[in-house]
């Protein structure tokens, strides 16, 4: 596998920052949504993907039927995890929501690495697992907590392998000439046509929002899409899978933090330097990037 020229990862690397940051905020806008949670990912993604793609339509990123057929295991993906996600939003603490999906770059470098002969370097990985084990640790800090819940944290478990499941299918689109607009449209549309549907089996009802509910499932809708779904799945023609993947791990410290400000839930000690630890092994693996191939030792090749 070629890896990508130090521009273009560079400008990767930025874009999965700041799509990881954006998607920190995403649970605990949502958490002050008074909606289901599946009911608010119809609203958010069909809000986007409607809109979007009038706009894709000038731009250049038109939707055809097979740029439909391509994203389509990646909107199947997405509507799994937006269902399941905001779920165990509304039943679990918002840290153990995104910690558990925290854990999904661990999913994602084995399938990159197996599947797709991504180079992983051992001290990559090394710093990989300390920065899991410091989510970990912010999670066992709120496990007793009010706020916390076993089904909540189960949702939060399958929204884990159907995120996995997204940027697995991202790069399958990519090979068939979708570019990350078409795909992000695609899949949103998708996640909504899904979401709609279950809302209603589930007893949560449709009713157009009030206001204020409306203008915070908008901020969700551009916010995260643009900034975040769009500039990831942009970052992924990138750089390596693996590698935005381990940027997802910004999801919870960022998603701790504004849960303390803005909802009051805690943090500890424990919590406070385990996202340190998160933070520094994050940083030895984006400064790792710089370093010739020469001087690395891949695990694979």
């Amino acid at each position: 596998m070629t890896e990508p020229t130090k521009a273009p990862l560079n400008l990767g690397l930025v874009a999965a920052g700041i799509a990881a940051c954006v998607w920190g905020l995403s649970g605990v806008v949502a958490k002050d949504i008074t909606m289901g949670g599946i009911a608010i990912g119809a609203y958010r993604f069909g809000l986007y993907g409607l809109t979007m793609t009038g706009v894709g339509w000038f731009s250049g990123a038109r939707i055809d039927r097979k740029v439909l057929r391509s994203s389509l295991w990646g909107g199947l993906a997405l509507g799994a995890d937006v269902t399941l996600f905001f779920t165990a939003v509304k039943l679990t603490t918002i840290v153990n929501a995104t910690i558990i999906g925290a854990l999904q770059p661990v999913v994602v470098s084995i399938v990159a690495a197996k599947v797709f002969g991504e180079l992983i370097t051992r001290r990559d990985i090394a710093y990989g697992l300390v920065a899991v084990v410091g989510v970990l640790a912010v999670a066992l800090g709120s496990t007793g907590q009010p706020a916390w819940n076993i089904w909540g944290d189960l949702a939060a478990v399958g929204a884990l392998l159907s995120w996995s499941a997204y940027f697995v299918a991202n790069r399958m689109a990519k090979d068939k000439g979708v570019s990350p607009r078409q795909y992000t449209i695609c899949t949103a549309l998708y996640t909504s046509a899904i979401a709609a549907p279950l809302a209603l089996i589930f007893g949560q009802s449709l009713a157009f929002p009030s206001l204020r509910n409306m203008l915070l499932i908008a901020a969700l809708a551009f916010g995260a899409g643009i900034f975040g779904h769009e500039m990831m799945n942009w970052a992924l023609q990138r750089i390596p899978m693996w590698l935005a993947s381990t940027f997802t791990l910004v999801v919870p410290v960022v998603s701790a933090i504004a849960a303390w400000i803005f909802l009051d839930e805690p943090l500890n000690a424990l919590q406070i330097v385990a996202m340190g630890v998160v933070l520094f092994a994050l940083a030895q693996i984006v400064t790792g990037q710089s370093t010739t191939t020469k001087k690395r030792r891949p695990l694979r090749r």
